[in-house]
């Protein structure tokens, strides 16, 4: 099982729609995927049809009321995706637990507690550094950072890994940043370059180094600007549903294959092509062809040069024709 926490201080870089499309290309692939939605604004929730409201189990429920995290989970997309719901009672999470010890690791005690059979847990961190998103890095296994490549986006990134430095020292040593995805991402702009390389040499530096993101990559698979993507969350529906042909169903999916080719190497291998077979047709008589009448030196085959081909034209062109008289 991998837990992922999807998370950047930075409002409006994509954490949500990555993990509402990553988490339906991961079970497109047939993985059994659970996206837990940890931000009171409940956008994930929103996003697969789900309305919050006070009548159904959520994350808050979980993390306060001390609800099982199985009861919290609900099935959508015709089941073939759990989800744990947010609601905007979670806004008040932080207050009310604030005597509670030991409050950033409620959820990671919820989810061990339980029996479940999931392959991935997707977290949707909000856009903030606070007890939720200290949740998420004390359960998780791995980061993966949605970032615009933008200036002001890039320096957040720096604080961000070192909030992830400072939480694997003191709460969860086990946790690393696997990797940063680009969004919104145009590859015509000079801009674009210029972050790309200036992340690639930060992660170039750090190889080696005792470092949560040592090991980051920068995945290849770039999230296109596609306004179906903008599109497909008023229809409650993923990209991959609402625009299956799409940029955004296409990026994603092949964002999906990186990451499942990280614990998976055979994941992003293409599939070797069927084998050829040739047949014989028995109902020719090999005698008759042409090419069987043709005597040849042994191991030779017949050449014939543009001088033969001209010589051979001249000589059809200027054959008379054939002609017929009456009697």
């Amino acid at each position: 099982m991998r837990i992922i926490a999807l998370m950047n201080q930075k409002g409006g870089v994509g954490k949500t729609t990555t993990t509402v499309n990553l988490g339906a290309a991961l079970a497109e692939a047939g993985k059994r995927v659970c996206l837990i939605d940890l931000d009171p604004q409940a956008h994930l929730t929103i996003n697969y049809g789900v309305e919050p409201n006070p009548d159904i189990c959520s994350l808050y429920d979980v993390l306060v009321n001390e609800r099982s995290f199985l009861e919290a989970v609900h099935k959508v997309m015709d089941g073939s995706i759990a989800l744990v719901p947010s609601s905007i009672d979670l806004a008040a999470a932080e207050v009310e637990l604030v005597s509670v010890l030991g409050r950033e690791k409620l959820l990671k005690e919820r989810i061990e507690a339980a029996q479940h059979d999931f392959e991935y847990i997707l977290l949707d961190c909000p856009p903030s550094l606070g007890l939720l998103t200290l949740n998420a890095l004390a359960v998780a296994d791995e980061v993966i950072i949605p970032m615009q490549p933008h200036f002001f986006a890039l320096q957040g990134v720096a604080k961000l890994l070192e909030t992830v430095q400072l939480v694997g020292k003191r709460i969860n040593p086990k946790l690393r940043v696997s990797g940063i995805v680009l969004t919104m991402f145009d590859s015509q702009t000079k801009l674009s370059s210029e972050v790309v390389a200036e992340l690639k040499s930060f992660i170039d530096a750090a190889q080696g180094k005792p470092l949560p993101w040592a090991k980051a990559v920068i995945f290849k698979s770039k999230i296109r600007r596609n306004i179906k993507l903008a599109e497909s969350p008023s229809f409650g529906q993923s990209i991959l549903t609402y625009e299956p042909t799409s940029n955004g169903a296409t990026d994603y999916r092949a964002l999906a294959r990186e990451v499942m080719a990280m614990s998976e190497p055979a994941a992003e291998q293409p599939a070797p092509p069927a084998p050829v077979e040739l047949r014989v047709n028995s109902a020719i008589d090999p005698s008759k062809l042409a090419a069987a009448n043709v005597e040849l030196p042994p191991g030779k085959l017949p050449v014939v040069s543009c001088q033969e081909r001209k010589e051979a034209d001249l000589k059809h062109k200027h054959t008379p024709s054939p002609s017929f008289t009456g009697n």
